[in-house]
């Protein structure tokens, strides 16, 4: 029994001993900044930089894009002086929704992160 007490003690000596060592926060640090160094190395990806932005952003500027080809082919197919002014109607649509569906998505995410 006394053998087993000074192995307890002898290891809250080492816990105590541990806890006051002043290189524990300097490797913390150097590991932290290790990780951040690595991170920076990483080349920057445009593909990646999109699918961060949330679909609140994306969804609008699919809509744009979507609009923007409308007006282009709406007076090519449709001769009429009002075909350019339906073009940036559609346009002004296709954002709307696409901001009210980026919003679902981005609901639709925030569900399910916090679901997890």
């Amino acid at each position: 029994m006394p053998e087993s007490e000074t192995q307890r003690l002898k290891r809250l000596r080492q816990k105590q001993l541990a806890d006051r060592d002043p290189l524990v926060k300097q490797r913390q640090f150097q590991h932290s900044s290790v990780i951040k160094e690595k991170r920076m190395q990483k080349p920057f990806s445009l593909k990646k930089a999109w699918s961060d932005l949330p679909h609140v952003i994306r969804s609008p500027f699919y809509g744009l894009i979507l609009g923007v080809i409308v007006i282009v082919v709406l007076p090519n197919v449709w001769n009429s002086p009002y075909a350019v002014l339906a073009g940036a109607g559609a346009t002004l649509l296709f954002v709307v929704f696409g901001a009210v569906m980026g919003n679902s998505l981005d609901l639709r995410d925030d569900i399910k992160d916090h679901l997890k």
